[in-house]
């Protein structure tokens, strides 16, 4: 709510008003469709599927050591979380992730921004249920203080979610393209972001 405050002289007289309007609230970056709780959780499902994928969850596991492989196997040089994802000690991510992928086949993969997410908001995809995920996506205390609208441009936009569409050689795409799954998520968004009830898997 924002307010105007007006004065007037009138035969001597100061008059004083007080006018009040309300401000435009900011226009989400998608479109708002019909709720339709089938149709949102139907989108979600996809994007979970991706979610689920190594390339998103080797980095958003249950513990604090990243995972490896299309297996998904703990990182083979113990490497630890630390305070701001990006490694414990002298192990560092960025000792062997570079800015880019190194050549080869399995060889480390690299990003300017590798590591998982900070202690404070792990993010944690590992072993979370459809409906978990779906919550927890959309709770500003566990998704690092987003928006739904944030949430679109983190997966449309994020450099380092980007980097899951180019892993280097020897390592699985997610199972649809980066342009897919944007437009799953903002139709999941769209039409209501309904979480998937307890028993969908």
């Amino acid at each position: 709510m924002k307010k105007l405050f007006v004065i007037c002289i009138m035969s001597s007289v100061i008059v004083f008003f007080e006018l009040s309007f309300k401000s435009e609230p900011p226009k989400a970056n998608y479109p708002v469709l019909p709720k339709d709780s089938v149709g949102s959780v139907k989108a979600f499902m996809s994007v979970y599927k991706v979610l689920m994928s190594a390339r998103c969850m080797n980095c958003h596991p249950s513990g604090d050591s990243p995972l490896q492989g299309d297996d998904s196997h703990i990182h083979t040089m113990n490497v630890k979380r630390g305070a701001d994802g990006r490694g414990l000690y002298a192990v560092r991510c960025s000792n062997c992730h570079q800015s880019e992928n190194t050549e080869g086949l399995h060889m480390p993969p690299g990003n300017p921004k590798w590591g998982l997410p900070p202690a404070h908001m792990r993010m944690v995809f590992q072993g979370r249920t459809p409906r978990q995920l779906a919550l927890q996506l959309l709770d500003p205390k566990q998704n690092g203080g987003r928006t739904k609208a944030d949430l679109i441009n983190h997966m449309a936009n994020d450099e380092l979610v980007g980097w899951a569409w180019h892993p280097g050689k020897g390592r699985t795409l997610p199972p649809m393209s980066r342009a897919a799954l944007t437009a799953q998520v903002k139709l999941w968004i769209a039409k209501g972001a309904y979480a998937p009830s307890a028993k969908t898997k």
